[in-house]
């Protein structure tokens, strides 16, 4: 709730705490990891810090230099065309990006290309029945998403960031657990709320209530020889 107010201290807690996730299953000191959409770097620079090669690949500039300076070594590249070798990572990782691209699958293919054999992918998404899927407009769009917009704009005096069908898409958890459990380029190591404290796997077994109550699902993927 405090990301629009205090951006920086939101996105140091989140990367610390989504680093440590991947670190629960792998060792990240030495390894190359690439960071899909990771905006202004918090992620990447998180990983560094824990001993990894972490690169950003970003493809708004706006976002690549929100915190007034750029991650080093960062490139700009659009998250459907990786500027990479096949294989060549780690760990793939992406936080809360997949909402804001038009065709999942391909994003998620790309991911898959360049982690090698046995790599990690991490996604993790705001699905859009999620109480947060409005973002910003939040939780308004339940009732459409231009009614969401409009209330935003009335109440703070600027438009929303975020439009649906331009940066925001509608992904769901059942699709996406579907498309990815039948891929055979990966396989799921794990898929819970990122979240919830409690029964975080569970939650996402059951359909219908996990589109709202999982908030925001988390996927662990390894990539299949």
């Amino acid at each position: 709730m405090r990301e629009p107010s205090d951006p920086e201290r939101c996105y140091t807690l989140l990367a610390r705490d989504s680093v440590a996730q991947v670190a629960r299953h792998v060792d990240l000191a030495g390894k190359i990891v690439v960071d899909v959409g990771g905006g202004s770097g918090h992620f990447t620079e998180e990983f560094r810090r824990r001993g990894a090669q972490s690169y950003l690949f970003e493809p708004d500039p706006r976002e690549l230099n929100a915190r007034g300076r750029t991650t080093e070594d960062a490139v700009l590249a659009d998250g459907y065309l990786l500027p990479l070798a096949d294989g060549v990572a780690d760990v793939c990782f992406s936080s809360n990006v997949l909402e804001h691209v038009s065709d999942p699958q391909t994003f998620i293919s790309e991911m898959a290309r360049v982690t090698r054999p046995g790599g990690l992918i991490y996604l993790s998404f705001t699905n859009w029945l999620s109480p947060w899927g409005g973002h910003e407009t939040a939780p308004w769009h339940y009732l459409g998403a231009e009614r969401a917009r409009a209330r935003y704009e009335r109440r703070t005096g600027r438009a929303a960031k975020h439009t649906l069908g331009e940066n925001l898409f509608p992904v769901h958890i059942g699709s996406t657990l579907r498309h990815v459990r039948g891929r055979d380029d990966v396989r799921v190591v794990t898929a819970r709320s990122r979240y919830w404290p409690f029964l975080a796997s569970t939650i996402t077994r059951v359909p219908g209530l996990r589109e709202i109550a999982t908030w925001n699902l988390l996927l662990i993927l390894r990539r299949s020889p």
